[in-house]
């Protein structure tokens, strides 16, 4: 199957899945608290066929990007009767609740699909057991000025003789912004050193690679598994199948430590020493500014590597429920952070991405190997979905509830009119957003970004 096919096809569904648990958490809680549902539709625009059953029209609508759950009564600009299963009759709490209800269900389904991975089949790298040692260490970082090198063996870290790389990383955690002993043996000899700890500025997300300290996580050398399209690797002639024995004579084991590397030496251009069907080549590439898949443009190579040794586990109900509790409140953390960076323009706009964008990433993900990146990526999107219905703006999940506590607060209810008005100017800069974001998804793609300079 061509790739935009599988690419749409997969959006759909996936979105599809997604759109449909959050409007069955409007519409149960909607149900429990006596409302009238007058339409319950997986998609917008004109109805394409369903049925009806009790009040209810269940229908499957032209555009498949979003859904709704329509109540009696629910719109400003309906006239407020005395029903009683109109949405208005019922207490503001209820209202509340209701309108909690869609985003509380995405968050649900996230917790529950990650739990259910973790719970099947969790992919367990083994480097983080062995003994810690590091396969790059980069200039003018902690662990380069301390004097640690590529291919010692750390054999004690704070208190902990012969530790593993996971020990490392617990030691490192606890002892921020201090100074630890450290002992490396290089060569057979044991020599003694210091690690400033130095975590400010640096968030939640500090972890070893901060202090300069890239793990081994292989003793082979790195395969190549699949080459990106229009990258460096591509043009310098880099093959799946390829095993990289070097990078400028340095013996590399991770991609980490072949990006960090690129990024140390600030775009230069390097040799790959290559073996391939039995032959040793030399293959020149000038590194390209690319992004990274978490929004940040670094110098890559564009080349997937076959993943590092892991085991696989299957968890209990209850490290699963705290693995994938660990993952969604992480990704959340890095949702907020996104918006926050939206609002205070310290994020480029033009990372932004729409369908189109997620179809890419959803069609690459049913096409790896494995249910992670599926399952993974499910959850994320499920999160973002969660989150971006409670941003405060009417029209939205968090403006109906905003505009619910402040009418709690002042004891009536918000001129109807003056709510119109809001209600049209939120939709107004929805739509605006949502052109803006798809003007962003087509200039990325191919056709249009050879356009730019």
């Amino acid at each position: 199957m061509p790739f935009a096919l599988t690419a749409t096809v997969s959006m759909i569904v996936v979105l599809g899945i997604m759109v449909l648990v959050h409007e069955l958490g409007h519409f149960a809680v909607a149900k429990w608290c006596g409302v009238r549902v007058e339409v319950f539709s997986i998609g917008f625009g004109k109805r394409l066929f369903g049925f009806k059953r009790g009040d209810t029209d269940y229908r499957i609508s032209l555009l498949p990007l979003g859904g709704y759950v329509k109540m009696s009564g629910e719109n400003p600009n309906e006239e407020h009767t005395d029903d009683p299963g109109e949405f208005n009759s019922h207490p503001r709490w209820q209202r509340i609740l209701i309108g909690v209800a869609g985003p509380a269900a995405n968050f649900v389904l996230a917790f529950a699909l990650m739990t259910g991975f973790y719970m099947m089949h969790d992919e367990v790298p083994l480097y983080p057991t062995q003994a810690a040692v590091p396969d790059f260490v980069p200039q003018n970082t902690v662990a380069a000025r301390a004097g640690i090198q590529s291919g010692d063996r750390i054999v004690r870290f704070d208190t902990v003789d012969d530790p593993t790389w996971e020990q490392v990383r617990i030691r490192t955690l606890i002892n921020l912004n201090q100074t630890v002993p450290v002992i490396i043996e290089r060569d057979g000899t044991r020599i003694p050193t210091e690690l400033r700890i130095d975590a400010k500025n640096k968030g939640d997300d500090f972890d070893m690679p901060d202090l300069g300290l890239l793990p081994r996580v292989q003793e082979t050398p790195l395969v190549v598994k699949a080459i990106e399209p229009k990258m460096p690797a591509l043009e310098a002639g880099l093959k799946p199948g390829d095993t990289i024995l070097a990078v400028n004579g340095l013996e590399l084991h991770s991609v980490w430590a072949v990006l960090a590397y690129l990024q140390q030496e600030s775009g230069k251009p390097v040799v790959l020493k290559v073996a391939r069907s039995g032959q040793t080549l030399n293959l020149n590439l000038t590194p390209a500014k690319a992004d990274d898949g978490a929004g940040h443009r670094i110098y890559r190579l564009g080349f997937e590597p076959v993943p590092p040794p892991f085991k696989v586990q299957q968890m209990g109900l209850g490290a699963a429920a705290r693995q994938s509790a660990t993952f969604n409140v992480h990704n959340s953390g890095l949702i907020l952070e996104v918006l926050k960076r939206m609002f205070t323009r310290r994020i480029a706009m033009d990372s932004l991405s729409g369908p189109i964008g997620i179809a890419r990433q959803t069609g690459m993900a049913v096409t790896m190997p494995g249910w992670q990146p599926i399952i993974g990526l499910m959850a994320i999107i499920s999160l973002n979905l969660g989150i971006f219905n409670l941003l405060p703006i009417p029209i939205l999940d968090g403006g109906l509830i905003l505009l619910l506590l402040i009418e709690g607060v002042i004891r009536r209810d918000i001129n109807q009119k003056f709510k119109e008005r809001i209600y049209q100017v939120a939709f107004v800069a929805l739509i605006l957003f949502a052109v803006f974001v798809m003007f962003n998804d087509f200039a990325k793609l191919p056709i249009f970004s050879k356009l730019r300079p």
